[in-house]
Formats: structure tokens, sequence, C-alpha cells
């Protein structure tokens, strides 16, 4: 017993020392890793050596994080992580809860309610300072609509509780996203790795935003649907550190063709197109859309008698803007979190006709941007 004993040790000692080993020549030699594909995020960098941050302690604070962001073998520490979360009986990891059906689901936490308020001053503002229809549209998340597929006695937010009290409030027009998404949660209207909506979820946005504005929406093009990826894992699945669930797929409905696409990622237009397919061969797949986040973008369409539409927009208006390409001749996508310009003048500047402000509840409730919009 005495020799297992000494031996078991010894491998311990070995593992322990190996992976200690190994750490600190991948941080003291090897190229320094800046972002995570899978977690999805920057890692930690190196500390600066200094008197000062030596004498403040802010230099062996930042070592642990770098230490521990380098680690050898870290993809596999934080999925075993998850994997030991879930066989001790626990439903959540990283504030993800492991859902049926192989659903990913994200915890809302009770919003702060002064900053609600806040932010819906902002949109009332914005009602003021314009002439045109303005419509208010907040997307629920997934645990919401798939609140069934959530562990027995998950606490999240009301978020049914929380649109109501904002609707009440704001002096808009509303869209009622969350009845045309309740409707079909039978359906695959979110991802089941990422927070955001599918396309036939954004489709089904698209026919209530028409409903709420008086137009008629397009028929989805069943015929015309294409698959473009089938091993897509986004963004909860990062944080989460689960890495035993099936990849999402993502479909496409809308072609793009005949439209203009100009992007401002600086400010200055750049030529672009509805789907950037480069985002697709790598994790960030949700990008193809679009081209992911930016502070402007502006579509023009064949559909030269329609109005133009701008829209106060999050990163789930890159899946909707497709189908908007059916019922407007200009599309502006404007994202306050990038573009600090003012909305009026831009209002004026280009002649649009309608504006919408619609965001996911998840960055409504967090966006400390929104100032931008009563300019």
């Amino acid at each position: 017993m005495k020799k297992q004993s000494l031996a078991l040790t010894a491998l311990f000692v070995l593992f322990v020392g190996g992976i200690s080993a190994g750490t600190l020549y991948r941080c003291f030699t090897a190229p320094e890793e800046e972002f995570s594909p899978l977690e999805n995020r920057y890692l930690s960098k190196a500390p600066e050596l200094s008197l000062e941050t030596l004498s403040d302690g802010s230099f062996m604070t930042q070592a642990e994080k770098f230490v521990n962001d380098h680690v050898v073998g870290r993809d596999f520490w934080v999925g075993l992580k998850a994997w030991s979360e879930r066989l001790s009986g626990k439903q959540e990891n990283n504030g993800v809860y492991f859902g049926k059906e192989d659903t990913l689901l994200n915890r809302l936490d009770q919003p702060d309610q002064d900053k609600l308020d806040k932010n819906i001053g902002f949109v009332n503002q914005m009602v003021d300072n314009l002439d045109i229809p303005v419509y208010f549209g907040l997307i629920p998340s997934s645990s919401c609509i798939w609140a069934d597929r959530l562990p027995a006695g998950a606490p999240t937010a009301d978020e049914t509780a929380i649109i109501e009290d904002m609707y009440n409030k704001v002096q808009t027009h509303t869209v009622d996203m969350y009845a045309a998404l309740s409707a079909h949660s039978g359906e695959e209207v979110y991802y089941r790795t990422d927070h955001h909506w599918t396309s036939l979820g954004a489709y089904y946005g698209y026919t209530a935003l028409m409903e709420a504005m008086g137009l008629e929406a397009f028929p989805l093009d069943e015929a015309g649907k294409v698959t473009v990826s089938e091993d897509f894992y986004g963004t909860i699945f990062s944080t989460s550190g689960v890495r035993w669930v099936a990849p999402d797929h993502i479909d496409r409905y809308i072609s793009g063709e005949g439209l203009t696409v100009t992007a401002y990622p600086d400010g200055l237009p750049v030529d672009s197109t509805l789907y950037v397919d480069s985002y697709l061969d790598v994790k960030d797949k949700y990008s193809s859309f679009l081209g992911g986040n930016q502070p402007l973008c502006v579509i023009k369409t064949q559909n030269t008698d329609a109005p133009k539409l701008l829209l106060i927009r999050d990163s789930y208006s890159d899946s909707l803007a497709p189908f908007l390409t059916q019922n407007f001749s200009e599309i502006h996508l404007f994202d306050p979190r990038m573009n600090l310009n003012s909305v009026t003048q831009y209002v004026a500047d280009n002649q649009i006709d309608q504006a919408v402000v619609l965001y996911s509840i998840s960055n409504f409730v967090s966006e400390d941007n929104m100032f931008v919009i009563s300019r």
C-alpha cells in the first residue's frame, strides 16, 4: 500500500509539475494569444513589471489572470469544469442553464429600474425630436420563449412584465415581439448555442413589425431556404464551457440580389453585401449577416417607391434586415453603441420616413448609450 501511495503521489506531482512547467514555458516563450475564439473573448495580457504595479498589488493580480488564461490545455479544463458541474447535479455554469433538448439558455437578472426608466426617457425624447412615426420593440430572450426548456425552478427575470412596463411608459407605437415569437415556440426560433434569434425567428419578428407599421409582410419563401452552415457554435456555448451539445445550423431565405449595401466601419463608406461569407469559415458565423457589428450600414433596394426606414438597433437586426428589404427602399441600420451622431440630424439629412428602435431585452436593460438617440 505504501508503494502504491508513493506511486500515486509521484504521478500527481509529475502531472501538476508538467502542467505548471508547460504553462510557464508557454507564457514566456510562445507567442501571446490575444483572443480565444472558443470562449469568444479577449485573453488577459502579460502584466507590466514596475515599482508602481508591485507596490499596489496590480502586478500579481494581472499575473494570475494572465497565467489562468494561458494555462496548457485551457479549453479542456474549461470543458471539464462544465462537465463536473453537470455531473454534480447543478443545472448552471457561468450564468448559463443546461436546458432541455440540448439548449443552452442565458439567465436574465432583474434589471435596474432607474436605468430602464432612463433609457425609456431617451426613446421618448427621440419621439419629441422627430416628426415621423417611431416604433419601439423589445425582443424577448430564448429563456422567455423557451421557458419550458429551463431547468425546474431556474430563476430568471420576468421578461413579459418588464416588456409590459416599458411599453406602458414609452410614447411610441409598440411592436408585440413576444406574441409573434411565443406563437411559434415549438419551432427553431432561436439558436440553441447562441443568444440571437434564427432567421426563422427573425422572420416572425419581421411579421410583428410589419403588422405594427400597417404594412403587409411577405410570406416566408420556404423553397428559397438555403442552409449555409451546419457547425455553428454561438456566444452562449462560449460562455457556458459546455462542449457536449450539437452545433446549430444557419439558414437564409432572402438572396440579397439587386441590393446595394454600404457599411461605415470607421465612418467612411465601404462597399459590402447583405451576407459576408468569409465569416462562415470562423467561429463567429452569425456575423455573416451584414458583416457583424458596425456603427452604420445602409441597404438600398430596387423598391424605389417604398419608404425609407431608420433602424436603431443591436445585432439582432443583422438577420432581420434581409426580410425588411422586401418592404423598404432604404434601410439605415444605426447602432448607438458605436455611432454617436445626432439621430435627429441623420433623419433630416437622409429624408427618413419611419424609425424603429428595436433591441433584445438583454441589451436594452444594460445599454449605456441610449442617450445618443435623444440628440
